[in-house]
């Protein structure tokens, strides 16, 4: 008698063999590209020692493999990649790994809070906007949410520091923690979300803008179907019409979105984690590519790629899950 897997694990590991090639082609892609631009790791190394002779130096790139053709370097790297070796970090003195870990807690924090406050703040003022259409509260929404939208991420973060830290002195300018207090338990973590709230408004205001519009347009379209009317005649109160069945259709493409926007999240986060000094991927992202530490850049993007490709992954499940009409074989 043969095994029949369930429809959703056939489904879900179709979709985990996607994601191979696509991570292989971006790490070929972004080891080309890099290889193309001015550069390479023994220059940093020699800028921070204030110069070397070209002995020196050829010796230092025969060391680091360098001196060999950019196909058998992409063939050495992607070899060991396939380990999960992702080398060694010159700046830092230890390998990517450790580096890369220490650093990845802080920046999965930034992004969670950043798009679940987005997320969830969005469609809710998304259905309030939708159920009051063409109202003041309507327009005093889509207002607010045009303005969040406008505002670049880098202005609105030097504003919360100016406003916030240094005239009301009620938030922490920068960090996740307040080093030299030592807390511990519940402490230590009202302590890290006083550094991120700043932090993560700067980073959700503008994704709440998107999820708000798009909840509030399609609220307003899936009000209009027959079923809803159907319902409506039936007598079904307003509060189960928009609980029972607008909200579970209304939310198909605000989880589309979520799923593609969490990459541009990953991209934005990077300009936050610097302003605020936070310890992340995105911050030691912007010190590799200053520091041309090539092995840690790669790691990052490998590393980021996984993350991405796992939450779109997830949100693929999800949106399968609520909509039927998805199928799974």
């Amino acid at each position: 008698m043969s095994l029949q897997l369930p429809p959703m694990l056939i489904y879900a590991g179709r979709r985990l063999l996607h994601g191979v090639p696509v991570i292989l082609m971006i790490m070929v892609g972004t080891f080309l590209l890099l290889k193309l631009a001015p550069g390479d790791t023994v220059d940093a190394l020699v800028g921070d020692m204030g110069g070397a002779d070209a002995k020196f130096i050829e010796r230092l790139r025969m060391e680091y493999g360098l001196d060999q053709p950019v196909w058998v370097q992409l063939w050495r790297y992607m070899a060991k990649l396939a380990q999960f070796d992702f080398g060694w970090s010159f700046v830092y003195e230890q390998p990517v790994s450790e580096v890369l870990l220490d650093r990845l807690g802080t920046t999965l924090l930034l992004m969670a809070t950043s798009l679940s406050f987005a997320f969830t703040i969005g469609c809710v003022l998304g259905a309030i906007a939708a159920r009051r259409a063409y109202s003041l509260t309507d327009n005093v929404i889509s207002v607010l949410g045009l303005v969040f939208y406008a505002t670049p991420s880098f202005f609105l973060s030097l504003v919360m520091i100016v406003v916030f830290s240094v005239k009301l002195g009620l938030l922490p300018v920068g960090g996740i923690q307040t080093i030299a207090a030592f807390y511990t338990g519940w402490d230590h973590v009202l302590d890290v979300a006083r550094h991120l709230i700043m932090p993560t408004s700067a980073l959700a205001l503008i994704y709440l803008a998107l999820y708000m519009r798009l909840m509030r347009t399609s609220v307003i379209e899936v009000a209009e179907l027959d079923y809803v009317r159907t319902a409506r005649a039936k007598g079904a109160g307003e509060a189960r019409l928009m609980i029972h069945h607008i909200t579970r259709n209304a939310l198909l493409p605000v989880i589309t979105l979520l799923g593609l926007q969490f990459s541009a999240v990953l991209g934005g986060s990077v300009v936050v984690e610097t302003i605020f000094s936070l310890p992340g991927l995105g911050q030691l992202a912007y010190q590799s590519v200053v520091q041309r530490d090539m092995n840690t850049l790669m790691g990052i993007i490998f590393l980021c790629s996984i993350v991405v490709i796992v939450v779109n992954f997830l949100t693929d499940l999800l949106y399968a899950r609520l909509d039927s009409r998805i199928e799974l074989t």
